[in-house]
């Protein structure tokens, strides 16, 4: 077998400012993609995060408080995102560990119900640097969410956005279209696999509750502060070029009580602006494959 690419190796660098402006439909200027995460934290292992140190600085097991911490958001803080996306009348896009839909099918079929898309995010939250067999997850990950929802999922999310150097071409070869772990564009980008190509979607780590609330330890209400700064410079470089903005949420952070009013302030702050469309995915993907040809393998 061939040495696996590296990044530099599957797409040529691209300033933005040397490319044809990409337009949306309608004289849209900007795509608001909301991605939500539901995991599942196995007890048996250490947690994906902490919110509370151990005693000793040694993690201890099973640990308890910080898987807690996290399943709160499975019994409260997802159902706060549900009543607001319903009253907005937003989709957005679900990054699932497959294994909600076995652990938590309650908090899955509501998101099944309400029309979320199924972005595949691994079978659990492990790294995929530390899965046993990386293509068997992937497949058994997809096929769960396809079995659960009826659908095939189009697009993927590593956990933690982890991703090996070989795992491009099993995402590819799973039927996977797009990837949201390449943060590095405002747009869609077109990376190469040899099983065909991938759509890279501008996902962040700079709008996600996690580094901000649990690694960088603002204040609740500075996700808001930084939500509208974003999307104030995007929404204005958006006249000339469209842009996309994501914003990446966990129901065990920002579903939290003193969090989730600043969440809400953030889609209040962007509903007062025209030309913004509130897309999944999958809705991002096929309008990026209707602008550029893509020349998917049977896919």
């Amino acid at each position: 077998m061939s040495r696996p690419m590296i990044p530099s190796e599957r797409v040529d660098y691209s300033a933005i400012v040397d490319r044809p402006p990409l337009k949306l439909p309608d004289g849209a200027r900007l795509v608001f993609w909301t991605i939500v995460n539901y995991e599942v934290w196995d007890i048996s292992r250490p947690m994906a995060r902490q919110v509370i140190p151990a005693p000793t600085g040694q993690v201890l097991l099973p640990d308890v408080p910080n898987w807690s911490w996290h399943e709160y958001g499975m019994r409260v803080g997802a159902w706060r995102f549900y009543e607001l996306f319903k009253r907005l009348g937003i989709k957005p896009t679900l990054a699932a560990n497959a294994r909600i839909c076995e652990d938590y099918p309650r908090v899955a079929e509501e998101a099944k119900k309400n029309g979320w898309e199924f972005m595949g995010h691994a079978y659990d939250q492990l790294p995929i640097h530390k899965s046993e067999n990386q293509a068997a997850m992937i497949d058994r990950s997809m096929e769960v969410i396809e079995k659960f929802t009826g659908k095939r999922p189009v697009g993927w999310l590593g956990p933690g956005l982890t991703q090996t150097l070989e795992t491009p071409e099993l995402l590819a070869k799973a039927g996977v279209q797009y990837i949201g772990d390449w943060v590095y564009d405002d747009e869609p980008t077109v990376i190469k696999t040899t099983e065909g190509p991938l759509v890279t979607l501008p996902y962040t780590v700079e709008l996600n509750d996690i580094p901000m609330m649990i690694v960088q330890h603002h204040e609740s209400d500075y996700l808001l502060k930084r939500a509208i700064d974003q999307f104030d410079r995007l929404y204005a470089e958006g006249k000339d070029r469209c842009k996309i903005m994501s914003l990446a949420i966990h129901p065990y952070i920002s579903g939290q009580p003193h969090r989730i009013k600043y969440l809400e302030a953030i889609y209040d702050h962007v509903r007062r602006f025209d030309g913004v469309l509130h897309w999944n995915g999958e809705q991002i993907l096929d309008w990026y494959k209707s602008v550029v040809k893509i020349p998917f393998k049977n896919r």
